[in-house]
């Protein structure tokens, strides 16, 4: 067999009614080299994610996104997580391009292409949304500010919304303006960063309650805060206005503050996220995944106004789906860098599956990730197999199915309230 051209699966056992099927096919990384040019947009931060040692990036919303900061001699991803778990981290998520919707028929216009309500989003708060096609397939899933009465920021996921918003825009009759702003964002996350965030801001920090907003300033430069993060650790994020010109001084600032914390800038932990049961578009789900087959299925609101993708979000509600994503736990040599392939799910010796996400959680001490899998095979404790290495392994490794989150968080989402568990 030609070890340079190994076959592709066939992607209809695994993951069927795709119009672009998933690339099954194991390729690995060896090593390749980004090509760091002027096509991709270097955020505000970038120059300043470089001084603070990071060495490795990938490419999210059109921006160079930082991956990794601390090499893995000297402890790599794992001791990144030891920061955020046990001080105070701050990352630079640029990469969460805001998109401004403003104008009298803001909330409107807002409430026709998420599938929440905008009601339930009062002025100085925030929300998880997702917006769907008309298929009901997740376009994106942002976290939507609500800094004024008629003007939201859309901050977000993996995908260029901004133009599918503008493109709706010009073919309707809502009086609004779309358009990307100068706001950049740092995630500041992990136990210590209240009492940094306090240093910052003052005590009115303490007043905002999770998904709530508050507007401040640092050393002169405006920002507006959210009680937010992807990491459910405890965490904020600052959303930097005029972020080209004033990049430097709110990074410093920050650095400056969180020594006596012990602050190390991080990339966003990929090992926190997938415990605390948090997606990523793009990998654990994209445009031909509805939110039934991926535990957000509570998001979709059946009793509100027409909003794009409401009928066929009833329709896949009424009729079920096939697939969808479950936890598991998997054996193995510890997972200790993000996977460049699609981990092939066996069950009864024939491939069932794949894992979207996956790494070593120093929690539960074990390979944890995700998997799309047949709607049978995904009650808790059912018995898989898991080949995490390359399409011609011959070991397979046990792996369980298990609710998530993996990783409780102090402060539970809508989500995770709603239903006792993501997935």
């Amino acid at each position: 067999m030609d070890q340079k051209s190994p076959p592709i699966l066939n992607s209809n056992q695994v993951c069927p009614a795709r119009l672009v099927p998933v690339n099954l096919r194991y390729s690995g990384d060896h090593d390749a080299k980004m090509l760091l040019s002027q096509r991709v947009r270097k955020s505000p931060f970038h120059h300043l994610s470089q001084a603070a040692g990071c060495w490795c990036y990938t490419v999210y919303n059109r921006v160079y996104h930082p991956r990794a900061y601390i090499r893995p001699e000297d402890g790599g991803l794992l001791k990144e997580y030891e920061y955020l778990t046990q001080h105070v981290t701050m990352w630079n998520v640029a990469v969460e391009r805001q998109i401004q919707v403003k104008g009298p028929d803001a909330a409107r216009f807002v409430d026709r292409v998420i599938t929440r309500s905008v009601e339930k989003l009062p002025a100085g708060k925030a929300r998880y949304v997702i917006l769907c096609n008309a298929e009901g397939g997740i376009l994106n899933d942002p976290i939507l500010l609500r800094p004024g009465e008629d003007e939201f920021w859309f901050s977000l996921s993996d995908t260029d919304i901004g133009i599918y918003l503008q493109g709706i825009a010009a073919v309707s009759d809502y009086d609004v303006g779309v358009n990307e702003i100068d706001v950049c964002p740092v995630q500041i996350q992990g136990p210590k960063s209240a009492p940094l965030m306090r240093k910052l801001f003052g005590e009115d920090i303490d007043a905002v309650p999770y998904f709530g907003l508050m507007d401040g300033h640092i050393d002169g430069c405006k920002v507006v805060i959210s009680n937010t993060g992807w990491s459910t650790e405890p965490g904020y994020e600052i959303y930097l206005q005029n972020a080209s010109a004033d990049a430097e001084t709110l990074w410093n600032r920050v650095l400056s503050a969180g020594e006596e914390f012990n602050l190390r800038v991080i990339a966003p932990s990929h090992i926190r996220r997938v415990e605390a049961g948090i997606l990523s578009w793009g990998q654990d789900m994209d445009f031909e995944t509805n939110p039934f087959q991926c535990g957000l299925g509570w998001q979709v609101d059946l009793e509100k106004n027409d909003y794009i993708g409401k009928d066929a979000l009833a329709r896949i509600a009424r009729d079920g789906v096939t697939h969808k994503l479950a936890g598991i736990k998997m054996g193995g040599e510890p997972i200790t860098w993000y996977p460049a392939d699609f981990y092939h799910v066996f069950h009864e010796n024939q491939v069932v599956g794949y894992v979207t996400s996956a790494f070593y959680s120093p929690t539960l001490s074990c390979n944890i990730g995700y998997a799309f899998l047949p709607v049978e095979l995904t009650p808790d404790g059912t018995k898989l197999n898991v080949r995490l290495d390359d399409q011609y392994a011959k070991d397979l490794v046990l792996a369980e199915t298990v609710p998530t989150p993996f990783k409780k968080p102090d402060s539970p989402g809508t989500g995770l309230l709603t239903r006792g568990r993501k997935l």
